[in-house]
């Protein structure tokens, strides 16, 4: 009697691993995302908290730990998803990957995750220089909360990364999120504190998710902010949830 073999069940754990190790690969063999992406943070903390650090001390370079932190970890986020997603969408890749068996949100959870990783790379990178060079103290606690509040900042930034990438197209891309990350850390007092900027950036600085995620990072450190963890954190999970919504109405009208 002859039997019919049935075809192997697929596997969902081996699909999202397969996801996250091809995304992580791709990163690798793109040395104009991962270098930057990791070098830039490093080397202003560096310049500004110790090279030109003359008079403000370890105060100075605790303050800009936290936000050179915030920094960093918008840029895996948004480039990571803004490009990636607009010259894949661009290419048919997502409409090929939909017609696949592979889990839906896979592609986006591997690319979440290598934004996490990357995240946690910058932050870990930071913190090495700020405690070893810098003359930053920090209680391990503190350290550990930095990371993790790095760590999980990256998110509202792939939400808003997604929908610029189901929005504009691959070469426009590069563009709109340069106009949306470097604008942002300025207006956010990621480069300097508000207090040295005009009055009017102050007023308008809670408009950015950038600035409540410093003023999360600058608690966790113990440098001066405002306090307001827990409304911080609503405005960011709101962020997130908002455009991540946005984006995937606008990616399955395809």
């Amino acid at each position: 009697m002859n039997t019919v073999a049935l075809p192997a069940r697929p596997n969902a754990l081996r699909a999202y691993w397969l996801e996250g190790r091809n995304e992580f690969l791709r990163l690798l063999r793109s040395p104009s995302f991962a270098v930057p992406t990791l070098v830039f943070p490093p080397m202003f903390y560096v310049l500004f908290a110790v090279l030109l650090n003359h008079k403000g001390g370890p105060d100075v370079a605790t303050y800009l730990l936290a936000t050179y932190g915030v920094f960093g970890v918008m840029a895996p986020g948004l480039f990571g998803f803004g490009v990636a997603i607009a010259m894949d969408r661009e290419r048919g890749f997502l409409t090929l990957k939909r017609a696949q068996p592979v889990p839906a949100g896979a592609v986006l959870l591997s690319r979440m995750a290598m934004a996490m990783l990357f995240a946690t790379a910058i932050s870990l990178l930071l913190l090495t220089i700020g405690l070893t060079v810098a003359g930053v103290s920090l209680t391990a606690s503190q350290a550990v909360s930095l990371v993790l509040v790095d760590l999980l900042g990256v998110l509202p930034f792939c939400a808003i990364g997604l929908f610029i990438g189901s929005v504009v197209s691959g070469q426009g891309a590069p563009a709109v999120v340069n106009m949306t990350y470097l604008p942002m850390a300025f207006l956010a007092g990621l480069w300097m504190p508000l207090s040295m900027l005009p009055g009017f950036i102050a007023k308008i600085a809670p408009l950015w998710p950038a600035y409540h995620l410093s003023q999360i990072a600058l608690a966790t450190v113990g440098a001066k902010s405002d306090g307001a963890v827990g409304l911080h954190a609503l405005v960011l999970a709101l962020y997130a949830t908002v455009f991540f919504v946005a984006a995937r109405r606008r990616l399955a009208r395809g």
